[in-house]
């Protein structure tokens, strides 16, 4: 059973100058048996130390590490009944791709036959049978990475560790390797603990993403959750292509201060309770806002270059001219902001558009179509709002049963 579980790992480093550098604090987790398992941050977070620890590469200096319920602190990497996939290759320079792929099958004494079964059914799935008889020096960045996960894969071992193994091939093949890499895996029923700073990846691949930042753990969660509902504004602002938008306010009675805005808020302050601190993060993702909210009606205040129409009702449904008498600013459920157009980015189908509000930004993302007012009111869903305090910048959960709004 390749279960791991890391309790309390501390890995410290010396300096040039003799200093001590901590680049792990206190990380745990727990990867169960047949679980894909990505840990994900931005560079320099311990993500590939802690994976290195686990391979045993490294050690840690306080701590443990458990695989299938056995200690293997102080045992060798060779026999802790894992294989490995880093982002260096590793291949022997002289050695074809076929025999780099058998190469641990040989030194276990596996039998030709299934040796030669494991390799041609790794080359398939990899697709590699053209460059079996080659050598690395003949292969593209790409080819030599797959050809290190063939040979983790041809092993036989249930546990897999991978260290950012897709990160030299290009897009599409990085996303045709995604696919292939989680339908063997729960095809084999592997346990993986994969290194990635690639959102789409652990995103798109995990049943559990591990986030890091400066070598503690920030969330640990499944991909839908972490999205959903981020621990911390770092997560919410790392999480998500484009992240979420996070931005200051203060609450002062039953209104948000934004820079020199004040916006109603008492359904808002409802939702998460009475006992607000008055320093406040409010996080919005991109998605979950809709420009033109009390849009204006004069065509020289739409942004041209998009279509501007000619009539009120060519307006995009909640882009323009609102499409029902009530709109956001008055839906207990929603929260109106007013925004103005700064830039926009085009990204294919869709639009990203930032509008300031008060002193500070907010991005939304629109289809690449529509027309995009310069002054708007921006709406939001309260269920799509996030609340974190500002000291330090947890989440703010939303009150199990609202507080009803004082009626004025």
């Amino acid at each position: 059973m390749p279960e791991v579980l890391l309790r309390s790992l501390s890995k410290s480093f010396t300096g040039t100058r003799g200093d001590r550098h901590t680049v792990l604090h206190d990380v745990g987790f727990t990867v169960a048996d047949g679980e894909f398992a990505a840990i994900l941050g931005p560079s320099g977070c311990g993500k590939s130390t802690t994976l290195r620890i686990v391979a045993g590469l490294d050690r840690a200096d306080s701590g443990e590490l458990l695989i299938g319920g056995r200690d293997v602190g102080n045992v060798p990497s060779s026999e802790r009944g894992l294989g490995m996939v880093f982002q260096n290759y590793a291949l022997f320079p002289h050695l074809s791709v076929a025999e780099n792929i058998i190469f641990g099958l040989k030194v276990r004494r596996v039998g030709k036959a299934e040796r030669n079964e494991r390799l041609l059914e790794a080359a398939r799935q990899l697709q590699l049978e053209p460059y079996l008889d080659r050598r690395p020096g003949q292969l593209s960045g790409g080819q030599r990475q797959r050809v290190a996960l063939g040979r983790a894969l041809v092993g036989g071992s249930r546990l897999i560790l991978m260290d950012e193994p897709l990160s030299n091939l290009d897009a599409r093949l990085r996303a045709d390797m995604r696919t292939e890499i989680r339908e063997l895996q729960q095809r084999l029923g592997l346990t993986v603990l994969y290194v990635t700073h690639d959102q789409v990846e652990a995103m798109t691949m995990a049943d559990k993403v591990i986030v890091m930042r400066e070598g503690f753990v920030d969330q640990i969660s499944a991909p839908e959750n972490l999205y959903a509902r981020p621990e911390n504004a770092h997560v919410a602002r790392f999480i998500g292509a484009p992240p979420m938008s996070v931005i200051e306010a203060r609450r002062e009675g039953d209104a948000l201060l934004i820079g020199d805005q004040r916006i109603p808020a008492a359904h808002l302050f409802a939702r998460f309770g009475h006992d607000l601190p008055e320093e406040v993060l409010l996080g919005i993702r991109p998605e979950d806002l809709t420009p033109g909210l009390g849009a204006p009606s004069r065509p020289e205040d739409l942004t041209p270059g998009l279509g501007t129409p000619s009539r009120p009702e060519q307006l995009t449904p909640g882009l323009g001219a609102p499409s029902r008498a009530e709109n956001v600013a008055s839906d207990t459920g929603a929260l109106s902001l007013p925004g103005v157009l700064e830039r926009q980015e085009l990204l294919g189908a869709d639009r990203l558009a930032t509008y300031s509000v008060g002193d500070q930004n907010l991005r939304v993302r629109v289809r690449a179509a529509s027309t995009l007012p310069t002054i708007s009111q921006l709406g939001a869903s309260l269920d799509h709002v996030h609340l974190f305090t500002r000291a330090d910048q947890v989440r703010i959960p939303a009150a199990i049963r609202p507080v009803l709004a004082q009626a004025s």
